[in-house]
């Protein structure tokens, strides 16, 4: 389809509480999401949700098998999630650093939980519900977050686990974020 251009951190459109999707399957939402897969792929990202290529829609995708901005991540499947509710299983938080598509260049720490239950819809609007830890935890976690308005470095609680991506991790391809 169509690689999307991702918007950046500054832009007011990625501030916004994001509305709930109402129409499922129609022509227009399979061309959303085929979009954002093909703008996700370009990107090498993790994931995606529709407020980072200006669409105010509760829809997040996310999923790899591998994916050479994150080479030690075990691959998380490939995830349309509408609607998306997070509930955490467990109080126990863990700080890891992470990139964004609308942070380019930039990496921070961020505490996040590590396991967590999200339920939602797909494309079709088919339940999910799935329980996850570790990395699959932070990656929906991370996008359910642009949803709500909210980019990672709002999450930091230590600046100076903030900066560079080529400064922090040298070797790592500083246009290699999210």
């Amino acid at each position: 389809m169509t690689v999307r251009e991702i918007l950046k951190m500054g832009d007011p459109r990625l501030l916004r509480v994001a509305e709930p999707v109402t129409e499922f399957d129609t022509p227009a939402m399979r061309a959303l999401i085929a979009d954002m897969f093909d703008t996700m792929h370009a990107a090498n990202g993790a994931g995606l949700a529709a407020p980072q290529i200006g669409v105010n829609l509760q829809l997040v995708i996310y999923g790899f098998k591998s994916n050479p901005r994150y080479p030690d991540a075990p691959q998380v499947p490939e995830t349309v999630l509408i609607n998306p509710v997070l509930t955490p299983l467990s109080e126990e938080m863990e700080e890891a650093f992470e990139g964004c598509l609308s942070v380019p260049g930039m990496r921070g720490s961020v505490p996040r939980y590590t396991r967590l239950r999200y339920e939602g819809v797909d494309q079709y609007n088919q339940p999910i519900k799935r329980d996850v830890d570790g990395f699959h935890a932070r990656v929906v976690q991370h996008e359910v977050d642009h949803l709500l308005g909210k980019l990672y470095p709002m999450r930091i609680k230590d600046f100076s686990k903030f900066g560079f991506t080529e400064v922090m991790f040298p070797g790592l391809d500083p246009n290699d974020d999210d």
